[in-house]
């Protein structure tokens, strides 16, 4: 098996998730007491944050650089970076380092496909919903026609992430809205299928809660890093 790096702390909420799946298939897959080899290095996300939102993608790239060179001399052989937004930065981050990063772009792409679905509608941060790193990389790659909702739906979005789930907060009210926002683009949108494209987001909302296919990145990322360690 090969040990996977993590870059996580963005935020340590999903980054928990990461953990505990990642383990939880490897053990599905090997049983026993087989577990993942792991590394992991996890930011303090408010430092990460606040570059975002301030659009200093230069200086956060400098920054998971410095992670995955750590985690690469460090004895990873893969590279995870745990979560989507940040894969803005995928293209800088691989070309510092000559182990492979394991792109949750591309797995999410695989799974929508292999599902028939073609116009999936992508909740996410504001920065992955309004930027082409992600949209079009489905676009380009696998043929997909990802729908975003509108202004007000994204401003939506967006808050409850980093105001109550990458802070431990769920509340009713937030499922409802992202509910309701899914059902307008289904009705309005004609989307056939929904992108969780958000590490945070699986927190909230899940496939029991739409009869359409459900796309969960963290899972479906965690699922491609474990193919690989395994492979």
């Amino acid at each position: 098996m090969k040990t996977l790096g993590l870059i996580g702390g963005m935020s340590w909420e999903s980054t928990a998730i990461y953990y505990r799946l990642l383990n939880e298939i490897v053990r599905e897959r090997l049983g026993g007491l087989h577990s993942a080899k792991l590394l992991l290095l996890s930011f303090d996300f408010a430092e990460i944050a606040e570059r975002q939102h301030a659009g200093d993608w230069d200086g956060a790239g400098v920054l998971l650089v410095k992670a995955a060179r750590k985690l690469e001399a460090g004895g990873a052989e893969g590279l995870v970076i745990c979560t989507n937004t940040m894969h803005k930065l995928a293209d800088t981050v691989q070309a510092a380092i000559s182990i492979p990063l394991i792109h949750i772009a591309d797995a999410t792409g695989h799974a929508v496909v292999a599902a028939g679905v073609k116009r999936p509608a992508l909740l996410a941060t504001r920065f992955t919903m309004e930027q082409d790193f992600y949209k079009g990389r489905l676009a380009d790659k696998y043929g997909l026609q990802p729908v975003v909702p509108g202004q007000a739906g994204r401003d939506m979005v967006h808050r409850i992430i980093y105001d109550e789930l990458c802070q431990g907060i769920v509340k009713a009210d937030s499922k409802s809205a992202y509910v309701e926002e899914v059902g307008r683009l289904r009705r309005d949108e004609k989307i056939d299928g929904l992108i969780m494209g958000c590490t945070e987001i699986t927190m909230l909302i899940g496939q029991g809660d739409f009869d359409m296919p459900v796309f969960d990145t963290t899972r479906i990322h965690a699922e491609a890093a474990i193919e690989f360690a395994l492979s």
